[in-house]
Order: structure tokens, then sequence, then C-alpha cells
């Protein structure tokens, strides 16, 4: 990764709105910054970043705030957007422009202290061409609670290297989507469906199954795990049982929905082995996890994606390694907004359970941000809250907790303009009372645009390295792509932004 290029505040000029170029004093040192109004919507600055360097393809767009207002503190927050575009010779400069998503950050504890933000963390570009780049506060958005201004001191923008090509795990003809991954010892294992579109219940649909022992560089030859006639096969979830064996759950869609599950031991042949009486019938299973003195468990979740409250969510248990489940409503009655859909769970230790599941609405960093949900009483009870994660759309989740480092790795592809697969590392104990403390995300593959023709990432761990599946192309012809990347360090895991050490107080 390059040097930053910085644009101070002398740099920058107003692009919307009546922001005020000011100095903020603090004893004899005096920054130029811009005041951004904590009331007035609209206000705005940019300027052009040139000089990028040849070899780089993207870039992250961080920026650098504070404020001298003695009220400020980690209970309230402000809320910043990024817009993007490049001037390409012969093309309009609005031919690149992205507008970026709403982030949110607590506030610091004290005035005068500085705060880098990441407003993008992966945008494409091409480095012979201006980087034009408008910063925007947004008290409009109901996440922005601090009413007093902010100063802007800085953007900083970082120049990137490509991401890492996936391996194709499946890309022949049709619509190769929806995978699942499962480490079976030293063998990957990966699920998907195939058919001729972004459809569930077409009678073409059927579930196929590939393996790799070399990292996911290549794979054996596909093998049938679910073709039912007259129904469409789509793998929901995956997970090991007691004995170590791969447990598949398939959802049969026709008249009627029915969620089968299956075992192999090889990854290659995939037994039938229940299909559980369930009210309300979910949409989804997804992944299986144990819990100490609980058994395994599958999350679940229900609803017709409409503005009613038919929503809701639950879990499955079962004391008899799958043999039978047992089916418990945690939440119903849910509007759309207030739907966790897709969610992904992680057993932590001491009865503690957190799962973070995607959102089906979009507009205002409140409305889109993914759930999270945890328990402190081995999944009996739950708290539900929304996080700070905004860089989605429509996006699921695929929790990876490292037994070596105590790092939760969180796994979703951002959807539409972009098409970037993203990660956040965090201690969970940093955010499992703070649901809003999430820390920035860091692009690691690369897909397709289209908004529903990518993505649904499903991960595994094999010695420190994890295994991302997601889908990839443009209806009706996807393909099936598995990424390798090293598990995160201790150093990854990002400080709590508002937070300071006595020195910076």
């Amino acid at each position: 990764m390059a040097t930053p290029i910085g644009l101070s505040a002398n740099h920058l000029s107003i692009a919307t709105g009546q922001p005020s170029l000011v100095l903020m004093s603090s004893g004899s040192m005096q920054v130029p910054v811009w005041s951004l109004s904590g009331g007035t919507v609209g206000q705005s600055v940019a300027g052009v970043v040139t000089g990028l360097p040849s070899g780089c393809v993207a870039v992250k767009v961080e920026i650098v705030v504070t404020t001298t207002d003695a009220t400020t503190g980690p209970d309230l927050e402000d809320v910043y957007r990024v817009h993007l575009s490049q001037m390409v010779d012969d093309a309009p400069f609005t031919a690149r422009y992205y507008l970026g998503n709403p982030v949110r950050t607590a506030l610091p504890v004290a005035p005068f202290c500085s705060r880098s933000i990441v407003l993008e963390s992966y945008y494409e570009v091409v480095p012979s061409a201006p980087l034009w780049v408008r910063i925007q506060r947004e008290p409009g958005d109901p996440a922005d609670t601090f009413t007093h201004p902010t100063g802007l001191a800085m953007v900083k923008v970082t120049p990137l290297d490509a991401l890492s090509t996936p391996h194709v795990v499946q890309d022949v003809r049709g619509y190769n989507s929806w995978p699942m991954i499962q480490a079976i010892g030293e063998k990957l294992v990966c699920v998907y469906s195939r058919g001729s579109g972004h459809t569930i219940g077409e009678d073409a649909r059927a579930v196929y199954a590939r393996t790799s022992t070399d990292h996911g560089r290549t794979w054996t030859a596909e093998t049938v795990v679910a073709n039912t006639p007259g129904y469409g096969d789509v793998a929901v979830g995956k997970g090991l049982d007691a004995t170590g064996a791969m447990l598949l759950w398939v959802r049969r869609v026709g008249k009627e929905w029915f969620q089968d599950l299956y075992r192999s031991t090889d990854g290659v042949t995939f037994t039938f082995v229940t299909t559980p009486k369930l009210d309300p019938a979910p949409v989804q299973i997804t992944d299986v996890f144990a819990v100490p003195t609980v058994g395994l468990v599958a999350l679940w979740f229900a609803g017709g994606y409409s503005e009613g409250t038919d929503h809701s969510w639950g879990k499955l248990t079962s004391k008899d390694n799958g043999a039978t489940w047992t089916q418990t409503t945690i939440e119903s009655g849910l509007t759309k907004a207030q739907w966790p859909t897709e969610p992904s769970a992680v057993y932590l230790g001491d009865g503690k359970l957190l799962a973070v599941a995607r959102t089906e609405h979009c507009g205002a960093s409140t409305a889109r941000s993914q759930f999270q949900m945890v328990s402190s009483d081995y999944g009996a009870t739950w708290t539900r809250a929304q996080t700070n994660i905004g860089d989605v759309l429509i996006s699921t989740p695929s929790l990876i907790l490292d037994s070596e480092t105590g790092l939760l790795s969180n796994y979703y592809y951002q959807r539409g303009p972009g098409g970037v697969l993203r990660r956040r590392v965090v201690d969970p104990d940093r955010v499992f009372a703070h649901p809003l403390r999430w820390p920035a995300s860091q692009a690691v593959a690369k897909g397709g645009q289209a908004t529903i023709d990518a993505g649904n990432v499903n991960t595994t761990v094999i010695q420190g390295t994890h295994y991302l599946a997601f889908y990839s192309g443009k209806d009706p012809d996807t393909a099936v792509l598995v990424s390798a990347l090293p598990a995160p360090a201790a150093r990854d895991s990002h400080p709590d932004p508002s937070r300071l050490d006595e020195a910076g107080k």
C-alpha cells in the first residue's frame, strides 16, 4: 500500500451549502478546518487529487475530523459520506460517479481530539485521471445525534494494489449461486445450486458439490446432492456434527416449502437425515454450530418480505447430533425494517453467543446497517440491535471466530456499485454490548456489480486460512468463486474510535 495523499482544509472548497473555513484554536496551536453544521443539511466541500501512482487500481478515502464543543462524548454520533468521480479523457466526469454509504461513528470523549474515519475502503480508479472527492456531513441522518459543528481538517486518499484473484469452483452455463463452504479436516467442500436464473422454486434448480485438497485452486468433478422432481433445491446452511461430519440444510421449494438435512463424511456422497416439521415455516435455516449444554444450534428466519408484520426469527436445537430438532421462536410480529435475515452466529464462551444478520432495508445508516444479536445465557434469551456496519446492500454476513487470537471476522459482500467482498475484524468483547463500535471494513475480494447476481458469502477455516465462497456474474450466467485469505493478526483488530488513551485526553 502506497503513501496516502493528503488534502488539507486549504485544498478544499465549498461544493454545496454554506460551510465555513475557520481556524480551530487550542492554546498556541491553530488548525484550519471546514466547519460542518450539526443542524443544517446539505453542507459539503470538495477537492481534486492528482498524482495517483501508475500501479494502483483503487483508493481508500479517510477524513480527519475534530470538534471544540465540550458536549462531545462516545454516546453521541455524527455521520459522513463521500462522493467520488474521475475526470477521464473523452468521458463525462459523471460517468464514474459513486455515492458512498453514510458512515456513522461515535464522538471522542473530549474536545480537540481528532478522529480518522474511513468513508470508503475500496473505490476502483484510473490512476492517470484526476480524482474528485466531495465530503458531506449528514445531520439529517437519524444516527447523527451530535447537533454541534464538527471540523474537517483533512482528507486522506490512499492508493491500493489489486486484490487477489479468486479461484473458480464452477462457471458452467447457468445461474451457479448461493454457495456453502465447509472444511472436513483438510478438505474443502463447496456446495452450491444451479438453475436458469435468480429463482428458488424452479424444477431445474438442483444442489451440487465439489471438493478441493489444494486450498481451492482445483476442484473435483461435480456430484449431485439434491435434485428433487417438482422442486427447486438450494443449499442454505452448513456445519459439522459432533463426529466431524458435514451437515447441510437444503431448502426444497415447490407447492410447499421444506427444509431437508443431509450429512456427508467426504463431501461427495450426501445422505438424507431428516425433514423437521416446522411452524412457522422458515425462509431459510442457516449455519449449524455447537453450544455447550445445548447441543447443535442453527438460526432461522421466516416472513414474506412485505411491509407487514409477519416476520420472525428463532433457533433450532438438536441434542441427538442432528437426528431431531426443536424449534424456538425468538422474535415474531416484526416489520420488514426490524427483521434480521440470513444470520451467522458464533459461540464465544461463558454462555455468550453473537450473531450478525442482514437487513432488507436501505436508505439512512440506521435503516441499512446489519443487525447484531447477542445472548449471555447459551441462547435462551437474545437482544437485537443495529450496528454501524453500513457499507452493505442486502448483504449476507458470515462469521469466523479465531480460536488462537480470539478475533471475530465478519465477511459480507457489498452488492451493487463497487461489488466488493469486505471484512471487519474485531475483538468480540469490544462490540458485544456496543454494536455501534465495529471498526472500518477492509476489501478482500472483487466481484460483479449486478445487484442480486453477486454476493452471499459463506466461509470456513483450515489451519489459519479463511476460505470465502461467493458467487458473481450477471443473470443468466454466474459463477461460484472461492478466495483464500490469511486469518487476521491481532494488529488487524482496530481500536475503538470513541475511546482515547490518557495522552489524548
